[in-house]
């Protein structure tokens, strides 16, 4: 896999719309909107570069990966890891009022995951893939997912 410049954000905004997005004035839950569906591209392509296998397994890798309480438990394992700025889009995440409620985790996970999403959505639309992509990584050996 070669390695793009052009960052994925950039990619798209620039295709569809000329409007740069300005993430000061969003919410932590719109950041965890988009950074959820980052964060599964992630893990998806990570999973899916392990190999062919049926879908129902590569399901069930990402399903596992994507969870709450494993976004908490990678939260608590980057912790050292992140920066002011992560810390406090993390921490406006965590602090946020969903409006659903968790359906299979604790309301602590789940908050906490929704944190890790709204920073990871925060790096997104800062063009910081190769951050997000840095800390999903560091975050997977700390998890014994990646060797």
């Amino acid at each position: 896999m070669g390695n793009n410049t052009v960052d994925l954000c950039e990619l798209i905004i620039a295709g569809l719309n000329d409007k740069e997005p300005d993430i000061r004035t969003y919410s932590p839950l719109t950041l965890a909107y988009i950074g959820d569906a980052i964060y599964e591209v992630v893990v998806r392509t990570h999973v899916v570069s392990k190999g062919n296998m049926p879908v129902n397994k590569l399901h069930g890798i990402s399903s596992n990966l994507v969870k709450a309480e494993t976004q908490a438990k990678l939260v608590k394992l980057l912790e050292d890891e992140l920066t002011d700025e992560e810390k406090i889009a993390l921490k406006r995440g965590c602090n946020s009022k969903p409006y659903t409620k968790a359906k299979n985790a604790s309301m602590t996970d789940y908050l906490t995951a929704t944190g890790f999403e709204a920073m990871m959505g925060y790096l997104y639309l800062k063009n910081e893939m190769d951050r997000i992509i840095y800390l999903v990584k560091e975050g997977f050996i700390r998890l014994g997912e990646i060797q």
